[in-house]
Order: C-alpha cells, then sequence, then structure tokens
C-alpha cells in the first residue's frame, strides 16, 4: 500500500479538551502530513482535533456522521457520510480505515477499537479507558502514527 492510500481511523471522546484534544490534533496532523487521509466520527471532542490538525496542515478529513444530516459533521471535515445509524456507523468506520487510532475515549471508543480488531487492522490507544488485547498502547502522538506507519509497511 502507497503512503498515499492510506487511510486511518482516528477515534476517541465526544467531549475532549485541554491534553486530550492536544493529542488528537496533533494525531490528526501527522497522519495528514504523510498524505493519508483521516477517518472519523465527524463529530467534536477527538474527532474535532483530528479533522482540525489535519485539515490545516491540508489534509483530507472523511466523516462519517451518526444523523441524517451532513451539516452535523465538525467544520473540519472534507466529505460528510451522513448515515442515519447512530453508534453503528463504528461498523463503517473500521471497515474503511487502515490502522485505527484511539484517543481517550468511552464506549462509543471502545465497540471501534473492538470492531477494528475483530477486522484485523492494527489499532494502536493513547490514553485507552481500558487494556484490550490486541491493542498497541502508544506513549505520543508520535508513537501512535509511527506504530501504524510500520503496521502498514510504509517508510518512516
Amino acid at each position: 500500500m502507497s503512503e498515499r492510500e492510506a487511510q486511518i481511523g482516528v477515534c476517541g471522546a465526544a467531549a475532549a479538551e485541554g491534553e486530550l484534544y492536544d493529542k488528537a490534533y496533533r494525531v490528526g496532523r501527522l497522519i495528514a502530513a504523510r498524505g493519508w487521509t483521516v477517518v472519523c466520527g465527524g463529530l467534536g471532542g477527538v474527532m474535532e482535533a483530528a479533522s482540525k490538525g489535519a485539515s490545516e496542515v491540508g489534509g483530507v478529513v472523511i466523516g462519517v456522521v451518526p444523523a441524517y444530516e451532513k451539516s452535523s459533521a465538525n467544520p473540519y471535515v472534507t466529505y460528510t457520510i451522513a448515515t442515519g445509524m447512530g453508534h453503528a456507523r463504528n461498523v463503517i468506520i473500521a471497515a474503511s480505515a487502515d490502522a485505527v487510532i484511539a484517543v481517550g475515549g468511552g464506549y462509543g471508543t471502545l465497540s471501534e477499537l473492538a470492531l477494528a480488531t475483530k477486522l484485523g487492522r492494527p489499532v494502536v490507544a493513547l490514553d485507552a479507558p481500558v487494556d484490550i488485547p490486541g491493542v498497541v498502547t502508544a506513549a505520543s502522538p508520535e508513537d501512535a502514527v509511527a506504530f501504524a506507519a510500520e503496521a502498514l509497511g510504509a517508510n518512516r
């Protein structure tokens, strides 16, 4: 897979601020700097932070929103997929991602991590809410993106 083709799922807390927001923002920037696409739930918190980070360096962000209205996406999303599926949209995010990076999170994030792991996607977490078998823990946004690169066989 070329680096240009990679779609990296970013999931995490819908309400994030401070250090958590900053980490997600940095993850988004690092993903976009590699020419990769961010795939996320398209709403606020971690999703908004990663979207903002990616868009500020010219990256592409696909937001898979739970509502039927595309207008529910955060302002940094490039393309919105309106599903009307609520949390069931997590399947679309996990299936569309070549690797998944989680930043904090709760039950919704846990479902995305479980689905991505079940689908055989490489999964890495920053500030994971619980320890999940098959999910690698990263100490920083840089480590998380480096793990994704290595797992996808991309040049570091």
